[in-house]
């Protein structure tokens, strides 16, 4: 599966001597048990760095789990703060742990993940992406998705006490930007919008490990830098659509990674300048990002999820809206893009 904060609480002297009550000035052995104490509150264990071989682990972990439908894993594995998003939605931890336990997948054996790519946001924050080449089909809330495509995944891990967790995951089929992109679904489309099967009383399936999955938890508040945030984000792609070298510079922090729509990896800070301002587009006379929605994840780091949408052309073909996720990371004192993720609408 597929991000950045460090939430371990530290307790100050004051607070751990408050705890234990004043000390005895006759009793020195009293005083080596509360700064025992005191030093064993600060020491919370954290997680060391990552390495690109330890989280490719755990995606695997994590994409057995879903080929599995085990809802109740990725309860346990997914941080609170989690997200997800596509088809036009933004998903949180518990609607994605729901959406999972009822996934159903025929995969050919000998599927992998490989050409991990590794980038890091900040020391709490980690941006993984490899490939995949799943065959097979899976289903879920009655459609039917053939998986016959190399897929380029992207996970967003954030440092969450002794522990990694994602925070956010979005994947991309490989492709050629300038292919035609296939026709849209047809209401009614038999082979689109398969029947949804109705699960029999006695039905095994039914009777998963999601059922018996813990109270979830509260989903997370938007930040109220999300208003800011989205004013940033715009700014960007204003500067795209004017191919402006200088603001698109302006935006970005000094590590910045991106997964584009067609599955494209590049971490290259001038590299995705250069793309972004080289890219053939035509008629782009509006730009717009709307639905934003600003998650902290640090002090110093923010997710934003939104659509993003533009008029016009690109490599030949009608722009569509995306379904998009940005990581800001605050450098000074003011917030840059350090991880872009897009995927079209469906």
């Amino acid at each position: 599966m597929k991000r950045l904060v460090q939430i371990v609480l530290f307790a100050t002297a004051a607070i751990s001597f408050a705890d234990c009550g004043a000390p005895a000035t006759n009793a020195p052995a009293n005083n080596a048990s509360s700064n025992a104490n005191a030093n064993a509150n600060m020491a919370k264990p954290t997680a060391a760095a990552p390495t690109a071989d330890a989280l490719l682990a755990k995606e695997k972990q994590a994409n057995e789990a879903y080929i599995k439908g085990d809802g109740k894993f990725f309860e346990g594995f997914l941080s609170d703060k989690f997200a997800s998003v596509g088809g036009g939605q933004r998903m949180d931890k518990a609607a994605v742990a729901k959406m999972i336990g009822g996934v159903k997948c025929d995969i050919k054996d000998g599927w992998k993940l490989d050409d991990p790519q590794m980038s890091m946001v900040d020391a709490d924050t980690y941006v993984i992406s490899y490939k995949t080449n799943m065959e097979g089909t899976c289903t879920s809330d009655g459609h039917t998705e053939k998986m016959d495509k190399p897929i380029r995944a992207a996970t967003v891990w954030i440092r969450n006490g002794d522990k990694w967790v994602p925070v956010f995951h979005g994947e991309n089929a490989i492709v050629d930007p300038k292919a035609p992109s296939p026709p849209p679904a047809k209401p009614g489309d038999k082979k689109a919008e398969p029947k949804k099967e109705v699960a029999k009383k006695d039905d095994k399936a039914a009777s998963n490990s999601n059922a018996a999955a813990p109270a979830a938890a509260p989903a997370a508040a938007k930040s109220t830098n999300t208003d800011a945030l989205v004013a940033i984000e715009k700014s960007g792609w204003e500067a795209w659509k004017a191919k402006d070298a200088k603001k698109l510079d302006e935006v970005m922090a000094k590590n910045l990674s991106l997964l584009g729509a067609d599955g494209s990896w590049r971490s290259n800070r001038a590299d995705i300048i250069k793309f972004w301002t080289e890219m053939p587009c035509e008629n782009v006379k509006t730009v717009d990002v709307k639905n934003g929605f600003g998650t902290a994840l640090s002090p110093t780091v923010e997710m934003l999820t939104f659509v993003g949408s533009a008029d016009g052309t690109c490599f030949g073909q009608k722009n569509v809206n995306e379904d998009s996720m940005s990581i800001y990371v605050k450098e000074g004192d003011a917030w840059k893009l350090a991880f872009a993720f897009g995927t079209n609408s469906m």
